[in-house]
């Protein structure tokens, strides 16, 4: 077997999936099986990355495709994919499910390490119990789907919705909106999980209380101009990303 690079973006592999078992012959099935034979078309011979979504991931051949699927053999040891230090989380206040499935799916691509919607008061949706299980089941089939097409070994936590003063307590918050600081003014994460947690407010902004109450804690610029609810925080998970990669550079 040989020894592939540290990140399974950069194996020579047809696609990328995820899987509980990294095992030496593994079983692709159900959907993702169906995925890989019948709309990526692939077959005998060629070679994809198996993840099982928290770092781990291996090089695969595909030996056997049939009806149900794909039967793979390990063509590399296991591998440990490296995790950026420090970690930038989202959290962002609810709005419209197509901004929140583009935010879910641009953040995985660049990295994002967990992403927890927020209840702001002047959020223009609102969940209730039934609401948030759906969003939240079709938010992770967002990210799987964005870290298979960015073949990323790790799936970012999506977690249930919080409101802000349950976020403030988390502590190492970083409040991204127009007017804040460039990003070489941002101290590294003081907490014990090394984790930036970066939030981004609703289209109509902070209410009076939650400013208050956001006040003491560092702000990220994210430029001059007014962006859009779906843009600012990409942006600002780009950019905290960015800072972070700096810092494990020096």
């Amino acid at each position: 077997m040989t020894r592939p690079v540290a990140w399974a973006a950069d194996a020579d592999a047809a696609a990328h999936t995820f899987g509980d078992d990294l095992g030496d012959v593994v079983e692709i099935g159900g959907a993702d099986g169906h995925h890989l034979r019948r709309v990526r078309r692939l077959r005998a011979g060629e070679r994809i990355t198996v993840a099982d979504g928290a770092g781990a991931w291996r090089l695969y051949e595909i030996e056997v495709e049939r009806a149900g699927g794909l039967r793979l053999a390990a063509r590399s040891e296991l591998v440990a994919e490296p995790e950026l230090v420090p970690r930038v989380s989202l959290a962002l206040a609810l709005t419209k499910a197509g901004a929140l499935d583009t935010v879910v799916a641009r953040c995985t691509e660049l990295g994002v390490a967990r992403v927890t919607p927020v209840y702001a008061q002047h959020c223009v949706v609102h969940w209730d119990a039934s609401q948030a299980a759906r969003a939240l089941t079709r938010l992770r089939a967002t990210a799987r789907a964005a870290a298979e097409q960015s073949r990323r070994a790790r799936l970012p936590d999506i977690t249930a919705p919080v409101d802000i003063d349950a976020l403030a307590a988390r502590g190492d918050i970083v409040v991204a909106e127009r007017g804040g600081a460039p990003s070489d003014a941002i101290a590294p994460p003081r907490g014990a999980d090394n984790e930036w947690t970066v939030l981004v407010g609703p289209e109509g902004g902070f209410a009076p209380g939650e400013r208050a109450r956001l006040g003491n804690m560092p702000h990220l610029g994210l430029g001059p101009h007014v962006l859009r609810a779906e843009t600012a925080p990409i942006a600002a998970v780009a950019i905290l990303i960015e800072r972070a990669g700096e810092l494990c550079r020096e």
